[in-house]
């Protein structure tokens, strides 16, 4: 009789707005022939979760593929857990729209798979204590989570075995523990070194647990030629069949029915550990690593502090990336508009299924994989959320409504911000913030031009900073998991890295020194004069108004401009005035010198704008006289009124009209990020910034405006 059971699962997920060629890539050098090589094990038990954006895909590309599936799951030989369907982080969406995603992940795995799902893949493995109750409310009976979990809780390596019970209010979960050491070995060590491993335990334990990325089997870099080519695969899972005298390969819900919980417990907020290093701020995540360092020099195992040492939480992401926390409020936002869509309505479907799309997890946090830095990854999810906006909108207030102002604490972060918003046009202004532009939707095309992604110091920067020439050592055998890789894709990339003090949003307010060059602006290095930008303002609460009049929102700043070492007190105001019926932005400009000297700086106006491609032939600038310069080019406008920015793929243009005419300057926004390919820079978006000479004596005025046109 064996005395191991040894529970084997694989999370396969595609997030919302990759690419169909990835989906395909991936498909045919890790979904497909993993399962080919288990179907020639019948005596093999395993299981699996799909993300539902995966499912779609398959559905719609690879019928023959779920067919092969549900024979698996008909023969007792393979576990679908359920999720979240999109793969949302479930803690930190609206537990409406939790339980929503979950009964829809639920009704496809029944009708796909023939099966009624017991469990549940947390996305990421965030777990937060209040989940059970969320969990059992959707009918699911456990899940699966790191030995990282347990040890937070206080829990001994060799008391974590089997399954163990959590409750909360009453709400009862049983829950997992996934074995690191095998998260590591598999499939990079020997078979018959991880089996050693595992034959050190049947003496002590019950059960192990492996459960992590199954495109670690074929699609990580390096791992086809050693899964699947030199056969690691198929001998790991022969290795496995033949240990029938003490080893056995069992799904969780088996084993579930036939063995009682090892305890009860409690477990803290926590993911695996190393995302909870990934969310740290910078600075803190470089003193961790250098602390972990230091422990191992001392002679401490990581036995011995991983029960006191953790990192931050999934959460810290929202403080770390304001983009991130920027995408997730809009959710919010988004979400209460679609639950006030009457329960009968014919579309509230449609708009929830818009919303669920737009909470997947993958382009709110940054780690080991591109995530955030991934522009494609985060229009996808603004494309769905503005998506559902627009159905919920239109529910709400008709098809071609006109102007609706609201005036709410919009990101959480203790201010008031102002959203504008009519049928073709959807603006957020942040008076606290500059008075700026932080979120410019084109409703006709779902489309948000302010997702631009500002630089940031990353720790792995230091990695490379004084030498980016290094990459991964050509080795032998079986390949380095990507934990272990630093390895730049193109060079040159210490030269590119630029870190940025501000949030790339639009109508951000400069005074420079005469003499700033466009490098230095281009690079973060210059002087900034007045205290304008990221400052806040004041501004009118709008009075009730008619949808089919234009809106004005006045704001002000009373500030000072350093000239000679010398603060100069000087007002700036901006209006913006918006129309109710078209995607059109006017910003009036009144700078007036309120005190004793004279003003002469470089008075500039920064926009940033994405079309996504920064060199795509369909994307490009429209200038006067040239040949259509694409979006990660840089230039030089002498005298410029007017500057377009044209998507021939999404079908619109947008036009900035300047009075009077300006120097600008224009440049691509690119970041230095890793993903699990290697270290790459990335387009986020394009810089514009009209400016002007400004020699403003005492108790003068100057005025200026600004036309954005989307059409």
């Amino acid at each position: 009789m064996p005395t191991l059971k040894l529970i084997f699962g694989v999370h396969n997920h595609q997030p919302v707005g990759n690419f169909d060629h990835v989906f395909e890539d991936v498909f045919q050098k890790s979904y497909r022939p993993y399962f080919e090589v288990l179907q020639d094990f019948p005596s093999l038990k395993t299981a699996a979760h799909f993300s539902g954006p995966l499912l779609e895909w398959l559905q719609q590309h690879q019928p023959d593929y779920l067919k092969m599936l549900r024979d698996l799951c008909v023969a007792g030989r393979l576990e679908i857990l359920s999720g979240g369907f999109y793969e949302p982080i479930l803690s930190s969406i609206p537990e409406d729209d939790a339980l929503g995603q979950i009964r829809m992940m639920n009704e496809f795995i029944e009708h796909e798979f023939g099966t009624r799902p017991r469990g549940l893949w947390l996305a990421e493995r965030i777990w937060t204590p209040s989940l059970p109750k969320t969990l059992a409310q959707a009918g699911i009976e456990y899940t699966v989570l790191d030995d990282t979990h347990f040890y937070y809780a206080g829990l001994q390596e060799s008391e974590i075995d089997g399954y163990f019970v959590t409750e909360y209010q009453g709400y009862p979960l049983r829950v997992f523990p996934i074995s690191k050491t095998l998260r590591y070995a598999i499939p990079f060590d020997l078979p018959e070194v991880v089996l050693e491993h595992l034959r050190q335990l049947k003496d002590q334990h019950k059960a192990v647990t492996y459960a992590d990325d199954g495109e670690k089997f074929g699609s990580w870099p390096g791992t086809y030629q050693w899964v699947f080519e030199e056969k690691y695969l198929r001998k790991w899972f022969a290795a496995l069949a033949g240990q029938t005298d003490w080893l056995e390969t069992v799904t969780f819900s088996e084993f579930l029915d036939s063995h009682a919980p090892t305890g009860r417990v409690y477990l803290p907020m926590a993911s695996y550990d190393e995302m909870m290093e990934w969310s740290l701020p910078t600075g803190v995540s470089r003193q961790f690593v250098d602390f972990k360092k230091e422990l191992r020099s001392a002679g401490f195992e990581e036995a011995q502090s991983r029960v006191f040492l953790r990192g931050g939480q999934w959460d810290n992401f929202l403080t770390k990336y304001s983009e991130a926390n920027q995408m997730h409020k809009k959710m919010i936002y988004v979400s209460r508009k679609v639950a006030r869509i009457p329960q009968t309505h014919p579309r509230r479907s449609e708009a929830q299924r818009e919303l669920y799309r737009g909470q997947c997890n993958c382009a709110q946090w940054h780690g080991l994989f591109g995530g955030l830095y991934l522009n494609y990854l985060r229009h996808a999810l603004y494309t769905h959320l503005i998506a559902a906006e627009n159905i919920a909108d239109e529910i709400a207030l008709g098809k071609d409504h006109g102007l609706n102002v609201e005036v709410l604490d919009f990101n959480r972060d203790g201010f008031d911000e102002v959203i504008v918003a009519n049928s073709q046009l959807g603006a957020g202004i942040t008076p606290a913030y500059g008075g700026a532009l932080f979120e410019l939707d084109y409703r006709s095309v779902c489309f948000n031009l302010s997702n631009v992604l500002r630089r940031r110091e990353e720790t792995y920067h230091d990695q490379f900073k004084h030498d980016d020439s290094a990459t991964m050592a050509a080795g032998k055998g079986s390949p380095q998991s990507i934990h272990d890789q630093v390895r730049p894709k193109e060079p040159g990339l210490a030269d590119k890295l630029f870190y940025d003090s501000y949030e790339r949003y639009s109508c951000l307010d400069h005074f420079l020194p005469l003499d700033t060059s466009f490098a230095q602006f281009k690079q973060s290095r210059y002087e900034e004069l007045g205290d304008f930008v990221g400052q806040p303002y004041t501004f009118e609460k709008p009075a009730p108004l008619s949808a089919d009049k234009p809106f004005d929102l006045h704001l002000k700043r009373e500030g000072r401009v350093r000239q000679n070492s010398q603060p100069v007190a000087v007002v700036v105001e901006k209006t913006f005035s918006f129309s109710p019926h078209s995607a059109e932005i006017a910003v009036r400009y009144k700078i007036t010198n309120g005190g004793t000297h004279t003003v002469d700086a470089l008075w500039a106006v920064e926009f940033n704008f994405t079309l996504l491609a920064g060199d795509a032939e369909d994307r490009y600038y429209l200038l006067p006289g040239s040949d259509r310069p694409r979006m990660a080019t840089e230039g030089i406008l002498d005298s410029a009124s007017a500057i377009g920015l044209r998507d021939d793929w999404h079908g619109f243009e947008l036009m900035l009209s300047l009075e009077p005419a300006a120097r600008l300057w224009r440049f691509p926004v690119a970041t230095v990020s890793q993903s699990e390919a290697g270290l790459e820079s990335t387009y986020q978006g394009s810089c514009l910034l009209p400016h002007w000479e400004l020699h403003l004596p005492a108790g003068a005025v100057r005025e200026f405006q600004i036309r954005l046109t989307i059409s």
